[in-house]
């Protein structure tokens, strides 16, 4: 049973801050140059508690003391305001899907979600997580106590609870983030729609799509403040900020995650082709292939099988047709693993030709990952990778059926796009 409710979010006073300055994307996708340009952006930027500037510590002071410290000056000052009344916030999103000029709106809904051991089988992730990410959230939880980030759920209807979430008024946030894509927020407060919501809710099944370390986190909190304080069932750390996504609905996006591989001490376009035949059907194609025609190509001959491009300084494969399906190569994996193009991949051409062992995939030291496949392309012909590895996305009815069966995806199978703004609705337990 899932339970969701409404809550008090702390918000940024739109006559104190510009939004477009204090927002953020999620904490895991800020590189070294995004978090210099928020830091610039504004004195209140959120990048300042979710992903603070290291500098020589003390006892003290450190990064997570800082957090905290810029969290309570800013509601003393009403740089940041809490809303008055318990409300849901209906969340759209407006965007171009990348390397197209298609437009597609996504809607969805932030609350509080209650948190579910994976055993319940309420909740459910589909990737592996480790041990850093968490340790570093959970720091910064207990220095906090608050949820300043939503986490990416999947629920599954007809578009029910999509219809219960319109709204005429306009919207109380509007922005558009350094991608392009406009946020638009609404808060939602009258009890008989939140009511109604929390009943259509009850019967779903929910499936992690993003926020799998901050999810796993906000368990490791809960257990903890349960054992100092009695295992109280009603206590704010039993819920965390969730963000709810039909997952039949047609603006759910998924993007591929392509590879490079550089760094290889022997290499050789024929080795790789060599290696490559035993385990799938294999066609050169032209080696001047760009990005849009290898995206068409794989989204024809993968339409029900897996299909990658394969490129590398001067050449390019369609490789398609796996011959592996149940073989000792893929041992250990279900069949719905198994027909996945990322597992194909890492298994039969990174391990089972490239010798890419899968603790060198973890390490990063021969692997490299790219949104955007004339990147991934452009790498390796211009002699910054020795190959490109080009997928078609992962489906949702396949992260569906893998998920509830109680497994799990390869790390960087799924991109789910746009991600979440930070910063929107602030969740503060105390």
């Amino acid at each position: 049973m899932a339970q969701i409710y409404p809550f008090q979010a702390w918000r940024y006073a739109p006559d104190r801050v510009p939004i477009a300055q204090v927002v953020t994307q999620p904490y895991d996708k800020i590189t070294p140059e995004m978090q210099k340009r928020y830091y610039q952006a504004n004195p209140s930027n959120l990048v300042r508690i979710i992903l603070g500037e290291r500098r020589p510590e003390d006892c003290q002071e450190n990064v997570y003391s800082r957090a905290a410290a810029s969290f309570k000056d800013w509601r003393s000052t009403g740089i940041l305001l809490q809303d008055s009344e318990p409300s849901i916030y209906r969340y759209l999103q407006n965007f171009t899907v990348p390397g197209s000029d298609k437009q597609i709106e996504r809607q969805g809904f932030i609350a509080l979600g209650r948190l579910e051991n994976y055993s319940t089988k309420v909740v459910f992730p589909h990737e592996l997580t480790h041990s850093g990410p968490k340790a570093d959230r959970l720091e910064l939880l207990r220095a906090t106590k608050t949820h300043f980030e939503q986490i990416f759920m999947l629920y599954a209807d007809s578009g029910e609870i999509e219809a219960q979430l319109r709204c005429a008024t306009s919207p109380d946030i509007e922005v558009i983030d350094e991608y392009g894509v406009l946020h638009r927020v609404w808060k939602v407060s009258d009890p008989a729609r939140i009511t109604a919501l929390q009943t259509q809710m009850r019967e779903q099944k929910l499936i992690i799509a993003d926020g799998h370390h901050r999810y796993e986190t906000a368990l490791a909190y809960r257990d903890e403040r349960r054992t100092g304080d009695g295992r109280s069932a009603t206590a704010p750390y039993n819920s965390m900020m969730m963000t709810f996504f039909n997952m039949n609905s047609p603006g759910l996006v998924i993007l591929p995650t392509h590879r490079v591989v550089h760094g290889l001490a022997s290499f050789s376009a024929d080795q790789l082709l060599a290696g490559a035949q035993k385990f799938f059907e294999v066609k050169e194609v032209d080696s001047a292939l760009d990005a849009p025609g290898a995206t068409a190509l794989m989204r024809e001959t993968g339409s029900d099988s897996t299909a990658l491009i394969v490129a590398t300084a001067d050449r390019v494969f369609l490789m398609h047709s796996p011959k592996t399906i149940g073989s000792s190569r893929l041992a250990g994996l279900s069949l719905r693993q198994q027909s996945l193009d990322v597992v194909q991949l890492h298994k039969c051409l990174l391990e089972g030709v490239l010798n890419i062992s899968e603790e060198a995939v973890r390490k990063l030291q021969n692997i490299s990952y790219y949104r955007d496949a004339p990147e991934a392309l452009t790498k390796v012909r211009s002699g910054d990778g020795q190959a490109a590895f080009l997928m078609n996305p992962v489906r949702m009815d396949q992260i569906r059926d893998i998920a509830f069966a109680g497994e799990v995806l390869p790390q960087k199978s799924t991109d789910f796009y746009p991600k979440l703004l930070s910063g929107l609705t602030i969740y503060a337990m105390e």
